[in-house]
């Protein structure tokens, strides 16, 4: 759909995208600096294909003081992205026709990674409460994937939960990828780390973090997981010959901005924004949008009105201008997903306007058309 925005654009239309969340903040100031800084110097060398050591130190340190996990330099890997980083994680913790079990509603890379990777996906419906109750439900898996904060509900996960969790792994010999890319971006309540515990490499958990979001960085493409020592040389093994370390400058800039710790004016923004939109669905009957705890995104039920929100996604583009992520891309029809982060304020309400005009419309065409009636059959002569 992004794609399709693009294209659009290019062909000198204007186009609102809801599609994915790109944010109208800039790269934070702490960070444009330090690549200036950088870019003064005569050379740019190649660096160790894990990242420079003295930014896998840093990184390391956050993770200490922010996260609560007991991690040294030795077991950080700075990747282009989160993207990466799940990849060569899936890559080293299963081998092809393993089990991976990713929550529904999810984003889309689990699924289409470990498609990639040839491995057996078992999609399971998010509850509300992470219990004891719905993981004996799993099957045996090789991995459990979970996202936390969660795209595309914004769901942030509770201590209770995590220690469920961690209980089930440690039961059933799973092991864990936890994508924590929105850590910052918390509206309600507070962040944990599901690897905030003593025996987090013998559990076998990896930890994803990424600067898009929670910086503003979507274009930049900094990343690092945080990974047991024992998996750590088969990821740089891997992430060698696929693209060696990440660009020098981009390792600058993720120094930078995982150095920022709390982002509060972005985030009172997207409060802002969020609430805004939210008021905005409230009077409308075909639709139930929660405000979300977390993230850059808002995810609304509209299964009252369509089930194929594809359809209505197709739809909306092509006639209103306005682009959306349909729940089957997130294995949901009937839900949307809105990035309500980009542009000002007025195209915000002008793309978030559309999409209820389109709804409206629907909902007025459904509840008009004459009642469906089965085929009529002739009397034989």
């Amino acid at each position: 759909m992004h794609e399709r925005v693009d294209l659009l654009k290019s062909q000198g239309k204007r186009v609102i995208d809801f599609s994915i969340a790109i944010s109208h903040f800039p790269a934070p100031a702490q960070v444009r600096a330090a690549v200036r800084t950088a870019l003064k110097e005569p050379l740019l060398p190649y660096t160790a294909v894990g990242g420079l050591p003295d930014l896998r130190g840093r990184l390391a340190a956050k993770l200490q003081a922010e996260n609560r996990i007991e991690a040294a330099a030795r077991h950080v890997i700075v990747t282009n992205g989160a993207k990466q980083a799940l990849y060569q994680s899936l890559f080293v913790m299963a081998d092809p026709g393993d089990t991976v079990i990713v929550l529904r509603p999810h984003w889309p890379a689990y699924v289409a990674t470990a498609q990639l990777l040839g491995l057996n996906i078992v999609l399971a419906d998010q509850p509300d409460v992470i219990d004891a109750a719905f993981l004996d439900g799993l099957p045996r898996a090789r991995v459990l994937i979970v996202n936390n904060p969660h795209n595309p509900t914004g769901k942030v996960y509770m201590p209770a939960e995590l220690a469920c969790i961690r209980a089930w792994l440690r039961s059933r010999g799973t092991a864990c990828i936890v994508d924590e890319s929105y850590e910052k971006l918390v509206f309600d309540g507070e962040h944990h780390s599901l690897a905030a515990c003593p025996d987090w490499e013998a559990l076998g958990i990896v930890t994803i973090f990424s600067a898009s979001q929670g910086y503003a960085m979507m274009g930049w493409r900094a990343g690092f997981a945080c990974v047991p020592h024992a998996w750590m040389k088969a990821m740089e093994a891997l992430q060698g010959p696929i693209t060696a370390a990440v660009p020098a400058l981009t390792q600058v800039a993720a120094g930078a901005a995982f150095a920022i710790g709390a982002v509060p004016d972005l985030l009172a923004d997207y409060r802002a924004r969020r609430d805004l939109v939210v008021d905005m669905f409230a009077p409308v009957p075909w639709i139930a949008m929660a405000a979300p705890a977390s993230g850059p995104y808002l995810w609304g039920d509209v299964s009252r009105l369509t089930n194929d929100t594809a359809a209505f996604a197709e739809t909306l583009i092509d006639e209103y201008r306005v682009a959306i992520m349909p729940g089957e891309a997130l294995g949901c029809p009937g839900f949307i997903r809105i990035g309500y982060i980009a542009d000002d304020e007025a195209t915000l309400r002008r793309g978030v306007a559309a999409v209820i005009a389109l709804g409206n419309r629907l909902a007025g065409a459904r509840d008009t058309a004459p009642p469906a009636r089965c085929p009529s059959v002739r009397a034989a002569d």
